[in-house]
């Protein structure tokens, strides 16, 4: 397979200057590229890339688009998703959803951290799509434009962006087959012999006759071993196999675990591990490991009419011999033996089985085939063979756990290194056939036409593309803590050659001293390079997964840092498959898609003058109303938009300027009184002109409005939930309290105002005591009196000293941002010392602030 381009020794040096290059050798991450389409480094031909299409560089071309609000709820089992496992991945219906809604065909289309290449394979798929999938989008939407989308396709590690090639370049089936095969064949008549054993039925072994009449033994092939940990009895101080006393004769755990010597009941935390001495001819001494035996052999037996019976067995004297005879010979290919990558995830499989060097991983009999297999497809230059190998590699080593309903069944990628105490060893030469097929399948519904371009390398120097050439953004980006992927990709990446250059990997781990604000750094980094190469005008989209709220602060200040306006942010409802906008800390505990936009040049320049006036304050709030969602929701019901509301709006406007070290030109009191005059509101919701219509003319057609805000947990949240409740019909304090009670989820360090004082403060009552919301005149004069208010709380704060264990959150915004406007960010940095860390990193507001003063007062 010729390469179109090389590389020089110039070009490859200067590469290595750029964020991210790989670990490796030259000559690996040579022989692994395939230029221009990948580079296992940055990818110095994407310019040509982007070039060669028709879109001009800085231009938006009319473009006017709002967020993507239908409900998204793409299943994992279609069978392009499952040709390949990785440890997260967006099915690529889902991502063609959003590139059907922001981009056009021809467009340049970026994913940053690509992973297995999804966003490329749905860029392709946008001009090829199967008929179901079409006729459902035509029918959601009758405005599409169906046509193929240039991926641009970037990812810190080799892995990743290998298997991204693999996706997103095929080859016609028939060559894959032919090819794929004929290695097979080989390396079955080389090695078939490692997986053979003599077929057995009910402890007697069968024989057949030859045709010299010769009885023989029938041999079966085999699927399948399942291997056990042997464990001492604390009690009676034997050996026992954990599989005698853990499973049932259906193949089913037991409850209670008992010793089969004294009958003690014993549980597995307090057994230890039987250690062995043995020698490792890799590494050429000897290594103390756990001990492990085959327990139980599923394999096949083909009768003369081609038909295959599968059966199960104990392993007898001949498959002993036969792993005898494995452990003395000597492997003739060559197979990593390096140490194991350096973290987190390599401690456990070290204490419990002794494991500390990548080919300990697999059982030798494994290690032997898949290396053959490998030698052979490597020797070709074949990367599709490379491919297919990469597919089968989580199926074939030791961490595959053993499953009851289908031992020899799909395993589970378990996103950590961990050796099960039962575990099942599949034979590669049972597995690669299957892989091979579904494979060939996926290719034969793709062209070979170059649709995206693949760089290895790091989102925080994306200095091979030019800026303002990129017409959207999706990202799938790493999430805190949850996985370290340099590391459970090293495995595949030893095989390789090149590893992940894990410095500027965007995660959270202890072992590499790298906490939240590190992570949010590495984050904003990646985010200001996606800011610097989008079109002004454009979108991208974040889909984020995280149980802990300090990360989303962490991704939202690191956007908004970046220059980013959120516009949207929508949460999957996995009970329904749905998404409803966030609007409560809680929500984030589930999946999260972020639509973001970068500003136009003309309200970039406005906000960085140091004289900017009111007129910006409106020229913003003007392009950010045409970038949110006109109306969400369907089947008789709308959804409130809370971007539409003038608390976020002002939210917004003020993250604006602050990031961009500019200063606030407008009270809130007059920003709220400027947003009644100037535009039509619905609902509590602000409108252009020209949107009001749309939503009026929906409105007419639904059932009811469904308020987004579930619950209240402080001061802001209880004062939407009260205008929610206030806006239809007047309330006596003795209706409103109870309803209050039974939605109050009070953070544990909010100093919420009373009930009562909240009412006084922002809503107004009649002579009946009755309460409603104040006339739209009367708001800036409300928010007057109680900025006020909060001011002289916030100065009861400046005299204490240590941790402020108890507060009003509004009363620290509110004095956050007088002292902003005063440019007095030493005010802002000491009270912010003062809060609990958890506080600042889960308030996007007060974060926002205290970084941006840290930035300018800190020393």
């Amino acid at each position: 397979m010729q390469k179109k381009l090389e590389f020089s020794d110039s070009l490859l040096t200067e590469l290595k200057g750029i964020e991210g290059f790989p670990d490796g050798n030259d000559e690996n991450i040579i022989f692994l590229s395939d230029p221009p389409v990948f580079t296992a480094c940055p990818n110095p031909w994407i310019s040509e890339f982007i070039s060669s299409g028709i879109k001009e560089f800085g231009t938006t071309h009319d473009y006017d688009q709002t967020p993507y609000t239908a409900d998204v709820s793409e299943g994992k089992n279609d069978p392009i998703y499952n040709v390949h496992s990785y440890h997260t991945k967006v099915p690529h219906k889902a991502i063609m959803r959003y590139l059907l809604h922001y981009t056009s065909p021809g467009d340049i289309v970026l994913d940053g951290f690509c992973g297995t290449g999804m966003t490329g394979v749905a860029s392709y798929m946008c001009g090829h799509p199967d008929n179901d999938f079409k006729k459902l989008i035509e029918k959601e939407n009758s405005i599409v434009e169906w046509g193929v989308r240039k991926a641009i396709l970037s990812d810190l590690s080799p892995a990743a962006t290998f298997i991204a090639y693999g996706y997103n370049n095929p080859i016609k089936k028939s060559q894959l087959f032919t090819d794929a095969s004929g290695i097979a064949l080989e390396v079955e008549k080389e090695c078939g012999w490692l997986f053979e054993t003599y077929h057995v039925i009910e402890g007697n072994q069968q024989y057949q006759t030859d045709i010299q009449g010769e009885k023989v033994p029938i041999i079966g092939k085999i699927n399948y071993i399942i291997w056990s940990d042997v464990f001492i009895c604390p009690s009676c101080m034997k050996d026992i196999i954990f599989w005698d006393i853990a499973i049932k004769p259906d193949g089913t755990f037991h409850n209670d675990l008992s010793c089969p010597f004294c009958e003690a009941i014993i549980e597995k935390k307090d057994m230890e591990r039987v250690r062995e001495s043995v020698y490792d001819d890799s590494l050429q001494q000897t290594v103390t490991r756990a001990k492990q035996v085959p327990v139980k052999i599923n394999y096949s037996i083909t009768d003369s009419k081609g038909k295959i019976t599968r059966y199960n067995k104990a392993p007898d004297g001949h498959d002993l011999d036969i792993i005898q005879r494995i452990l003395s010979e000597h492997i003739p290919y060559w197979y990593p033996t390096r140490l194991m990558h350096e973290g987190e995830l390599r401690k456990h499989p070290e204490r419990t089985h002794g494991i500390t060097h990548v080919h300990q991983y697999y059982t030798k009999r494994n290690l032997w085939i898949f290396a053959a297999l490998f030698h052979r497809a490597k020797q070709l230059d074949h990367k599709a063979l490379l491919f297919i190998l990469s597919s089968i590699h989580l199926h074939i080593n030791r961490m595959r756990i053993y499953q009851p309903v289908k031992p020899g069944g799909t395993p589970k990628l378990q996103g950590t290194f961990f050796i099960p105490t039962i575990s099942v060893e599949v034979s590669p030469l049972d597995v690669f056939p299957r892989k091979l097929r579904d494979i060939g399948n996926m290719y034969e519904m793709m062209d070979p036409e170059h649709h995206a371009c693949i760089s290895t390398g790091s989102s925080g120097d994306l200095r091979l593309i030019p800026s303002e050439s990129i017409d959207y953004i999706f990202i799938d980006p790493p999430f805190g803590g949850n996985l370290q992927y340099a590391e459970l990709n090293y495995l595949w990446e030893s095989w390789l050659g090149v590893t992940t250059n894990d410095e500027p990997e965007a995660i959270i781990t202890k072992f590499r001293q790298k906490g939240l604000s590190e992570y949010q750094t590495l984050m904003e980094s990646c985010f200001r390079e996606f800011y610097r190469v989008l079109k002004p005008g454009r979108w991208m989209t974040v889909e984020f997964h995280n149980s802990k709220n300090s990360v989303w602060m962490a991704i939202q200040e690191g956007l908004m840092k970046a220059g980013f306006v959120v516009a949207d942010v929508r949460v999957l409802d996995k009970k329904q498959g749905t998404f409803y906008q966030k609007n409560t800390p809680g929500a984030v505990k589930q999946d999260l898609i972020i639509t973001s936009y970068k500003p136009e040049h003309d309200l970039e320049t406005h906000a960085h003058l140091a004289s900017s006036d009111e007129s910006t304050v409106w020229e913003f709030i003007h392009q950010h109303l045409g970038r949110l969602p006109i109306v969400d929701g369907t089947g008789g019901i709308i959804r409130i938009i809370e971007e539409r509301k003038g608390y976020l709006l002002f939210d917004r406007m003020v993250a604006f300027f602050v990031q961009r070290g500019a200063q606030i030109p407008i009270s809130s009191g007059d920003f709220y009184a400027g947003l009644k005059q100037r535009y039509p509101e619905r609902d509590g919701m602000y409108f252009l002109d020209e949107q009001v219509a749309t939503y009026d003319k929906q409105r007419i057609k639904v059932d009811r409005i469904e308020q987004t805000v579930l619950f209240v947990h402080d001061e802001r949240s209880t004062v939407q939930w009260l205008t929610h409740l206030l806006s239809d019909k007047q309330m006596t304090y003795q209706e409103i309290q109870p309803l209050f009670l039974r939605v109050l989820h009070l953070d544990k360090f909010e100093k919420l105002p009373e009930l009562a004082d909240i009412l006084e403060q922002y809503f107004l009552k009649t002579d009946e005591e009755r309460w409603y919301t104040p006339d739209p005149s009367r708001l800036s004069d409300l928010e007057k009196i109680r900025e006020r208010a909060l001011l002289r709380e916030f100065d009861t704060y400046r005299t204490g000293k240590g941790r402020l264990k108890l507060f009003r959150t509004e009363a620290i915004r509110a004095g956050f941002r007088k002292a902003w406007t005063k440019q007095d960010y030493q005010t802002i940095i000491l009270i912010g010392q003062r809060l609990p860390e958890n506080i600042l990193q889960e308030d996007d507001q007060l974060l926002m602030y205290y970084d941006n003063s840290m930035t300018r007062g800190g020393s």
